[in-house]
């Protein structure tokens, strides 16, 4: 069956049949795009052919006719099975006095019966069996409790991603694996049950990032000044060899290149006038960033002094003939030598980049700065390689969407 993304090609049977083209006008007079009316108008057409079936019109759209359709709806289709879903369709239907008056939503009260409300939620119409139930239950009843801090009559109107987020990062370091994981799971759950039962303006299920986000102990950790030190020391600056090394290790640790980068670095790349460096990562993104003095003595050394003479272009090259320019690995290789003649054992390449993240948040720098120099895509993959704390994290987080600010 082809998707159908014209909205006067929605057919309806049922109670609200007649309704059909004054909801499409509606929707095209709010600016709703062809293909945002058409979904809007499926599901008017799935809820009036679902009236038919049971012999019900438009004036038994009552609270818990509604409630058993978002059931059914829910068991069938991965979206638009919220109460808030049904909102422009409802208001309209009950605007031309067709569909009963809105009843008045009764706020949740204890902490008990939202718990219950939701295992019911997961019983009934996610069929999940008890034990798996209960489990969910007991993961989310911290969340619930510790909302109702702050909310004692638990109308979750408040709930925000930031309040999602707070709850993971104080919660989960202290689980095991296996634990935080269902946790995490859980409350993702959680989050979809109070949107699709319009206890919630906004679904926060994504505020729960997949379990791996959470996963610290794989992070590479930074050098230590230490360590850097004795990283130059181990590379030799009377030799051309080490005088090349000296330069590779110096693009990776104070400019955060990549291997890659490094060994793609160009003669051209390099402006001695205004200081700059151009560097050409993934996904052929070219960036211009300042040309450290340190690093700028360090290729001024190679390349006065180690280069060997040749029509080659490439910054690095092999230290024998023929001379011809870095793989990637070979840049990664030169760390791991000078790790080891440092007596530093297996380091790796990329362990000096995140060396460089750490040293300029601990300068002072912002997050976003630092996505700068690393040039990331992603917010998030800064935060990963910083390993920062919350409070610079703050920085680069973005609002939740809420009611009032939908896009």
């Amino acid at each position: 069956m082809h998707s159908i993304s014209d909205p006067s090609r929605v057919r309806f049977t049922g109670p609200l049949a007649p309704f059909s083209s004054a909801l499409a006008q509606e929707l095209a007079t709010l600016g709703y795009a062809s293909t945002s009316a058409t979904t809007q108008l499926q599901l008017a057409a799935h809820l009036s052919r679902w009236l038919q079936a049971r012999g019900l019109g438009a004036d038994g759209l009552t609270g818990p006719v509604i409630a058993e359709f978002l059931v059914e709806r829910r068991r069938g289709h991965s979206h638009l099975y919220s109460l808030q879903a049904l909102d422009l369709m409802l208001g309209y239907l009950r605007r031309v006095g067709v569909a009963p008056a809105a009843e008045a939503r009764v706020p949740v009260g204890a902490v008990e019966e939202l718990l219950a409300r939701f295992r019911a939620y997961l019983l009934v119409e996610r069929s999940v069996t008890v034990p798996v139930a209960d489990a969910y239950v007991r993961c989310v009843r911290p969340f619930v409790q510790a909302v109702a801090a702050t909310d004692a009559l638990l109308t979750l109107q408040r709930v925000d991603a930031a309040q999602v987020s707070g709850f993971l990062v104080g919660h989960l370091p202290a689980l095991g694996r296996k634990s935080a994981q269902l946790t995490a799971s859980s409350l993702r759950s959680f989050l979809r049950f109070l949107h699709a039962e319009g206890l919630t303006c906004v679904d926060l299920s994504a505020a729960v990032p997949a379990f791996a986000f959470w996963r610290q102990s794989g992070l590479p950790q930074p050098l230590t000044p230490a360590q850097v030190q004795a990283l130059i020391g181990a590379c030799d600056p009377r030799s051309a060899v080490g005088r090349r090394d000296l330069a590779v290790i110096a693009c990776l640790l104070r400019l955060g290149l990549r291997c890659g980068e490094v060994a793609g670095l160009r003669l051209d790349d390099l402006d001695w006038t205004n200081g700059t460096l151009t560097v050409r990562g993934k996904g052929n993104r070219v960036d211009l960033l300042p040309l450290p003095v340190d690093v700028g003595q360090a290729l001024v050394d190679y390349l006065r002094h180690g280069r060997p003479a040749t029509s080659q272009r490439v910054v690095f090259l092999t230290a024998v003939a023929p001379f011809t320019g870095l793989a990637p690995n070979s840049v990664s290789c030169i760390v791991g030598r000078a790790a080891r003649r440092a007596g530093l054992g297996t380091i790796h390449a990329h362990r000096l980049r995140h060396t460089a993240a750490s040293a300029t948040l601990n300068a002072g720098a912002t997050l976003e700065e630092v996505a700068h120099l690393l040039r990331h895509a992603s917010p998030a993959t800064t935060a990963v390689y910083a390993k920062t704390d919350l409070s610079r994290l703050a920085t680069l987080a973005r609002p939740w969407p809420s009611a009032g600010n939908r896009p």
